[in-house]
């Protein structure tokens, strides 16, 4: 991967997920797949998608003719901020959206089968190279993606969400691999059906995923009567970018309540949402946030963090982060008056953490209370030194402090850390903490580091500061297939490179393309690409013969395969041959 200064600012628990686009691994089918899409998008979408399509494709610096060498791209896409990287399929949600964050666009390196050219429930390098990359140049989408990517990342997802985020990358897998039994298929179809039965659609992921699904994937532009493809779902779909105008997709104002609108993934959408402007899609997103635990903190951040069950930081209104898993609060009236972790928890400040107070030290968890102290209603961490000594807290003295929930923390105080002139941690030796008789930390235990503030402003997934904590996104384990052809397609894309070699070295070679149509017709019987590839080529030299003979038998694939008949149909218009052989 070659490095930009968007690409250096990259985390490294992001980089784990990057992978080197698999370049020679495409066949001259995947490119040929590739071209008739890119076509056919460049002669279709300018009537139908927002105006910045087309000019963000030539600002990507995008091909037509052949996939893109993703890094290649990089110094194009450098120029507006941004930069691409190539991972293996699905990736966690979380991470897609924190590569957003970074400006960082995430491009699946697979391609999709001939099969699926015209919709593909699998991530691929024509979704996201040619739905997202062009429309990113327009700098008020561009915003939104990345307040996007800054604020999905840190949605809560539940252990349950995770495992439907992995039945449906398997899934995914499956049926991008042209040599999948139906078997297969079926069965992890319905396994993902079992697990969505019990699916929690009100987790902050899973709502967020849909805001993300109904915009940056599917989203339209403009009004209800003259609404424009953004989304890059529709802007890499042949199918669905006609499909998706017709009356029969209903047409909904865009809002906030998108996020309660479940979708899937597997088939077009019967409902589409409109958005004004770009602009519009910020206000709801900010809307939406508000809502979040990122923003709401309190009980209910804590109680997120701990339905996660993975690494999650809730923010103290000191200032002071915590990092960890979470597993309990003790609450009253609907707050939280103690919060505990379990296992590696680190100590943090505006996202840095604090020397000494690294996973190593808390490896075994971290509890502390949150609350007002007995009759002071100023906040603790607002408290002065002197403050402090007049109510009987200060370095190398025994103290008591009682706190309203009736949490009682007793101990030797032997530090104090003060940042930005705010107190955020008090530490105490041969300590002991109660609440209502329960012993909550005893002096055997060692050094109790007390968590200062009031409340609880925030919580969010991941970690305050990833690189001390070491946190990082797991590749998946199960990877996407390596395709491996048969014999018989070996020698069929084998066809479609002289095809192509023809066409881009600029030879006349009727007399070849005659016999690999032949081929074609006796060995490839449904083979309709390269058929309008070897067309493509005759019409040329006006060789009227095998022309009309090459469109009479598109003609009958097209009679005989319904599932072919608008693909064909859209080459030949391309062509110029579609109005004399409807």
């Amino acid at each position: 991967m070659e490095m930009n200064d968007v690409l250096d600012k990259l985390p490294r628990h992001l980089l784990k997920l990057v992978i080197d686009q698999p370049y020679n691994s495409y066949t001259a089918q995947d490119h040929a797949v590739w071209r008739y899409v890119m076509r056919q998008n460049v002669r279709y979408l300018p009537k139908v998608a927002h105006h910045s399509y087309l000019d963000g494709l030539k600002q990507t610096g995008i091909s037509i003719d052949r996939i893109p060498q993703m890094y290649g791209m990089n110094r194009i896409l450098k120029k507006i901020g941004w930069a691409a990287v190539a991972v293996d399929g699905f990736i966690p949600p979380a991470a897609f959206m924190e590569f957003q964050a970074y400006n960082v666009l995430v491009i699946a390196a697979d391609i999709r089968p001939i099969d699926q050219i015209e919709y593909t429930p699998a991530p691929d390098i024509i979704h996201e190279a040619a739905g997202h990359a062009p429309i990113i140049a327009d700098p008020e989408y561009a915003e939104y993606l990345k307040l996007f990517g800054e604020i999905g990342a840190r949605a809560f997802s539940s252990a349950h969400n995770y495992k439907i985020y992995e039945a449906v990358r398997h899934l995914s897998i499956l049926k991008a691999n042209p040599y999948s039994s139906l078997d297969d298929i079926k069965l992890a179809e319905f396994e993902l059906a079992e697990l969505e039965k019990d699916a929690d659609l009100n987790s902050e992921m899973a709502r967020i995923r849909n805001l993300h699904w109904w915009t940056v994937e599917y989203g339209l532009v403009g009004d209800l009567d003259h609404a424009k493809l953004y989304g890059a779902g529709l802007l890499s779909s042949i199918g669905e970018s006609f499909s998706s105008l017709q009356p029969d997709v209903k047409k909904i104002p865009y809002s906030v309540e998108a996020a309660n609108q479940g979708f899937d993934i597997t088939t077009r959408q019967p409902q589409l949402f409109v958005t004004p402007d770009f602009d519009y899609l910020i206000d709801v997103l900010d809307l939406f946030a508000c809502g979040l635990a990122i923003r709401r903190g309190g009980l209910y951040g804590v109680k997120k963090a701990i339905e996660s069950e993975n690494t999650a930081t809730i923010e103290y209104s000191s200032g002071l982060q915590v990092t960890g898993t979470f597993t309990e609060v003790l609450e009253d009236g609907g707050a939280p008056l103690y919060i505990r972790t379990l296992g590696p928890t680190a100590l943090s400040y505006k996202n840095k953490q604090l020397r000494g107070h690294g996973k190593d030290f808390h490896q075994h968890g971290f509890g502390s209370p949150v609350g007002h102290l007995k009759k002071n209603e100023k906040p603790l961490y607002l408290y002065t030194a002197s403050e402090l000594k007049a109510i009987g807290i200060q370095k190398d003295t025994h103290a008591q402090i009682d706190f309203v929930s009736g949490v009682e923390v007793k101990g030797k105080v032997i530090d104090m850390t003060w940042l930005d002139g705010r107190l955020i941690i008090i530490s105490f030796s041969d300590c002991s903490v109660r609440y209502k008789g329960r012993l909550l930390f005893e002096s055997s235990w060692g050094v109790y580091d007390m968590a200062i503030g009031e409340k609880i402003n925030s919580a969010y997934s991941g970690a305050a500061d990833p690189d001390a904590f070491e946190f990082i996104f797991e590749p998946p384990k199960e990877k996407t297939h390596k395709i491996i052809h048969t014999d018989s397609a070996k020698k069929l894309h084998g066809f479609y490179n002289e095809v192509r070699e023809i066409r881009e070295n600029n030879v006349k070679d009727t007399e070849r393309l005659a016999q690999i149509f032949e081929i074609l017709k006796s060995e490839y019987p449904n083979e309709w690409l390269l058929q309008l590839e070897v067309l493509e080529e005759i019409i040329k030299y006006s060789e009227n013969g095998i022309q009309k003979e090459v469109i009479s038998n598109l003609l009958k694939i097209k009679d005989n395969f319904n599932g072919l008949k608008d693909l064909i149909n859209n080459g030949l218009e391309m062509l110029h041959l579609q109005d004399n052989y409807k």
